[in-house]
Order: structure tokens, then sequence, then C-alpha cells
């Protein structure tokens, strides 16, 4: 019996469970009083009771699927197959990402004990052990992937709250509808490019987990462009650094796939299939 597939196993199954049985309960004991508190706000605010009420209920429909491909994919888990691990940190991935998305107006609005970070945090235990029990990476390589991949899901993360935050500005800007200058009209770029971004990132884990070129390149681009479009954005709307610190997140994941590039490429590109 080897100890290290079992210790996977008993990861998807958990986890798995944790994303069918406990996620959508959190999830909606999240969302109630963000609404609440939404409303309380003010009507500047009202945009957010919008797309947090299909946000919301969009990553926990994501993670409940995810729950069932982590369970369904416990046997081959068990028994070393490789085409696994990309399948299990996409799967973890998700609940990495949702949960830290699902914490930053939890906290900014209703306050009190963190409960989405409970959804990232279960998320990334499993991320992060994927990873660290791979068998066929040294102990350098294991940090390498370790930081690498985490900085994927810090700027997917980032990308995705700043997309739902110049959504949220545009459906309360003044002049409706119509864009009252170049501060309005930057966001209906800078948003939807900075969602693109992110399912170029969440493409690039599942195929950096196979050390594919592609996948270097999946993950590069997105970070290069979200680098090009948020610095602008940040020189022509100065009331916030959000931006600022997504390009900051973005040059330091293209610092580590050009540092690290020939750790995180197999120039044999062998797909793991067995």
């Amino acid at each position: 019996m080897n100890k290290t597939n079992l210790i996977k196993c008993v990861f998807a199954v958990a986890i798995g469970l944790f994303m069918l049985l406990v996620a959508p309960i959190l999830v909606q004991i999240t969302l109630d009083p963000l609404i609440i508190a939404l409303q309380a706000a003010g009507p500047q605010y009202s945009s957010g009771i919008t797309l947090f009420s299909l946000f919301y209920p969009l990553w926990r429909a994501v993670g409940y699927v995810a729950g069932i491909i982590l369970l369904t994919i416990v046997p081959s888990i068990y028994k070393g197959k490789e085409w696994t691990m990309k399948v299990e940190l996409t799967a973890y991935a998700i609940p990495s990402i949702s949960g830290m998305f699902m914490f930053l107006p939890y906290i900014s609005f209703v306050g009190g004990f963190p409960i989405p970070m409970m959804i990232s945090f279960v998320g990334l235990l499993g991320f992060w052990s994927v990873i660290l029990f791979h068998k066929h990476d040294n102990l350098l390589e294991k940090i390498v992937n370790l930081i690498t991949y985490t900085f994927i899901g810090m700027l997917a993360t980032h990308a995705f709250v700043i997309g739902i935050g110049a959504q949220r500005m545009l459906l309360t800007r003044p002049g409706q509808p119509g864009f009252a200058g170049l501060e309005w009209w930057i966001l209906t770029l800078s948003g939807e490019v900075n969602w693109i971004a992110v399912l170029m990132l969440f493409g690039s884990i599942p195929l950096m987990a196979e050390r594919k070129k592609n996948g270097w390149w999946l993950a590069f681009v997105p970070a290069l462009t979200i680098i090009t479009i948020n610095i602008p954005t940040q020189i022509i709307r100065t009331k916030t650094l959000d931006y600022l610190i997504g390009a900051l997140l973005a040059v330091g994941l293209l610092a580590l796939l050009l540092i690290f590039k020939d750790r995180l490429i197999d120039e044999n590109q062998i797909t793991l299939r067995d």
C-alpha cells in the first residue's frame, strides 16, 4: 500500500465531501448578511447585490461539480495514476479562488469571522498537498511549483475581483446609458480583459501540471496582459490602488515564470497518461 497515495485519497474524499455538503451552506450564510449590508450601505452599492447574487451561487455550483470530480477520481489517485495530478490541482483551485473572492466583499461590508476563508483554506490545503506529495519532483521543484502555482491562483483571484469591481461601478455610473469620460469607459476594457485573463490563468494550471510549453505561455500571456491594462487604468483611476496591486502580482508571476522556466517546462513534453 502506497501511503502517499492513501493520504492523497483522504484529502480528495474529505475535500470532495466538504464541497458537496459544507461549502454550499457556508456560501449561503455568507451571501445573506452581505446582501443586507449592501442594502444598508446605500444606493451606490446596489449593483453589488445583483453581482454577488449571481456570482456567489455560480462559484458554489462550480465548487459542487469540483467536489464530484474529486470523489470520482479517488480510485485513480489510489492507483497512482499521473494524470490525476492536473485534475486534482484544477479541482482544488476552484474553492481556493472562489473562497478568497467571496471573502473580500464579506470582510469589507460585513466583518466578523471570515467565513469564506474556510472554503479557500480547505482548497489551498488540497492544492498544496498535491504539489508537495508529487513523487517525481525534488524539493526545489516542489518549492518552485508551490510558489508559482500559488501566484497563478492569487493573480486569478485578484483579476476576477477587479472585473467584478468594474462591473459594479459601471452599473451605478453617472450619466447612464452613456459613459461620462475616460475614467468610466476604461472600466469597460479593463474589467473584461481581467476576466479573460482569469480564464487563461485557470486553463494554465492543468497544462503546467504536465510541464507543457503551452501551459507556461497560457500563464505568461495573461500576466503580461494584466500589467499592460492595469497600469494605465491605475493612472486614470487614482482613487484605489487595486489596479497597481494586480499589476505587481502579475510582475511577480512573470518573474517566476521567466526565472524558473526550465524547471516549469519539460522539454521532452511527456504527457501524463498512465
